[in-house]
């Protein structure tokens, strides 16, 4: 990406679709107001398990966004793509017609795709054989649906694909889609990450590797990332799409613009098939990585929307990869896990929060990290605890790290001409 003169790319548009609001506004009032999003499991009986605490998706009514026979043809995840994708695009007030189709794309991505779906055929195909399994079992399955999906109900033509990089997987995405319209294939993209898992054998296995929190008696404080009593994540469910565009490209449309984004970093610990290698040296190359790309240099960051998972590896090492990346101006840096009032939402949570990010830089507000008690000794950074704080944002990242050791930082700036 050095022979050529890159594109600047921005973002036009969010939406969103999360355990604390249904549109980009609600989701971001929620997270300024510190608002919990985390509750007792409803989508099964969670009584014989070790997690009954999840971050549910609330009054979601596919049917605001798609026809009843559509949604019906879609697993959880994807109505929560395609639906997002359409707050994201009538948000940006981009145009998608037979002029600039083909110069639209989608990268939408999902960590597990449609296991809900997947669990209610093998009960069907156990139960009642293989001759009553739905012809839609595949299609409604696959994690790349919400961004074919979302490409047939916008009819945006451009390039498509779906990151599968687990926790990952929507950072990747809008990162893959920044390099589409950087190197010229694509004058706009539809992007982020999607995630419906919160089912029975999903949150059994998650906690059979022992992931999940099991503060079963205290669901709103269950997600406290980098507290020292932290046990785990929560899982999340929902979906964070960004419109990006070419700078010109959104210029000449008259479009609004939140901010840009300047940097994607991409590594791999090549250590464990869960564990982080230690230290956060993989985690600390995708910050450095980005800083590069971006020409930023560590004190030119205001502030980061952390990984932040509450798990006792994850936040730990996350602290040690940020001071390892910025060094001593890692102590200066404002720092938050929106997770904490979200859950973690796998493949979905790098589009949630590129969202809380960009918002970040828009309004000069940082999103707190809540359920902060008692500060893990390895944790000693500002993770601005229990309030939003009012600061102003220049420069942003966003982390997300998956298991396979995937580990994606993306930078972004307040805009200027």
């Amino acid at each position: 990406m050095t022979d050529f003169k890159r594109k600047r790319v921005v973002v036009t548009g969010v939406g969103a679709i999360t355990p604390i609001g249904n549109t980009a506004i609600e989701y971001w009032e929620g997270l300024l107001s510190g608002r919990n999003g985390i509750d007792y499991i409803t989508a099964f009986d969670a009584s014989k398990h070790s997690c009954r605490i999840a971050g549910e998706v609330k009054n979601f009514n596919p049917e605001s966004y798609l026809e009843r026979k559509e949604a019906k043809r879609m697993d959880r995840f994807s109505q929560f793509g395609v639906s997002a994708a359409k707050q994201a695009v009538e948000d940006s007030g981009l145009v998608i017609n037979d002029l600039n189709a083909e110069q639209v794309g989608v990268i939408i991505g999902s960590g597990v795709g449609g296991i809900k779906v997947l669990e209610d055929q093998q009960t069907i195909y156990l139960n009642r054989g293989p001759d009553r399994c739905s012809p839609f079992m595949i299609p409604m399955m696959i994690a790349n649906m919400a961004a074919g999906l979302t490409a047939i109900h916008t009819g945006a033509k451009g390039p498509n694909s779906c990151s599968v990089t687990a926790c990952a997987a929507g950072s990747n995405s809008i990162g893959d889609a920044f390099r589409q319209i950087q190197g010229g294939f694509a004058k706009a993209m539809i992007c982020g990450g999607c995630e419906a898992a919160i089912t029975p054998l999903s949150v059994a296995g998650f906690a059979a590797a022992r992931a999940l929190s099991t503060r079963n008696d205290d669901p709103a404080h269950a997600c406290r990332p980098f507290d020292r009593d932290r046990d785990g994540f929560v899982m999340g469910e929902g979906a964070g799409i960004l419109i990006l565009e070419e700078l010109e490209h959104a210029i000449s449309r008259g479009a609004r613009i939140y901010g840009e984004i300047i940097g994607y970093g991409m590594t791999c610990d090549a250590y464990h098939m869960t564990s982080p290698v230690p230290g956060g040296l993989g985690a600390a190359r995708a910050i450095e990585l980005a800083l590069k790309d971006g020409a930023i240099a560590p004190e030119m960051v205001s502030y980061i929307n952390a990984h932040g998972t509450s798990t006792p590896a994850n936040d730990a090492n996350e602290t040690a990869a940020i001071k390892k990346a910025l060094a001593d101006h890692a102590y200066q840096v404002a720092i938050s896990s929106t997770k904490s009032m979200t859950g973690h939402l796998l493949g979905g949570s790098g589009g949630i929060e590129a969202v809380a990010t960009i918002l970040a830089i828009a309004n000069d507000q940082i999103p707190p990290t809540i359920n902060i008690e008692n500060l893990d000794p390895e944790c000693d950074l500002d993770y601005v605890p229990h309030h939003s704080r009012a600061q102003k944002v220049e420069i942003a990242l966003s982390n997300s790290f998956g298991f396979g050791g995937h580990n994606v930082t993306l930078a972004f700036k307040k805009f200027t001409p």
